[in-house]
């Protein structure tokens, strides 16, 4: 599982840095296609299976935000999913802080 976090997190850089040069209306474009898309596999589609990393992932770049913008968003789970998944990881942290302290 770190290793593909770790690779997801490169891979996100470089998105990122494909971003950066990109006007706001290209970005505005890009984030409209990509939410029609994933509205069409919405349709076509069951549910998702998410790994261990695609969950971690998920709750680290979305828990900063309120629920009130999270209910905005569109997103293939509930908001309430997405911050369980991120008291999962705080505690899968916070146990192995633990276990490395006694």
């Amino acid at each position: 599982m770190l290793l593909r976090l770790a690779y997801l997190a490169v891979t996100n850089t470089f998105a990122l840095l494909r971003l950066l040069p990109m006007s706001d209306r290209d970005k505005d474009i890009e984030i409209l296609t990509l939410r029609h898309q994933l509205l069409v596999l919405q349709r076509q589609v069951g549910k998702p299976a998410f790994t261990d990393t695609d969950r971690a992932l998920l709750a680290s770049l979305l828990h900063h935000l309120p629920m009130a913008q999270l209910r905005h968003l569109l997103l293939l789970v509930r908001p309430d999913t997405i911050l369980r998944w991120h008291r999962d990881l705080v505690g899968a942290r916070n146990l192995i802080h633990a276990g490395q302290a006694a």
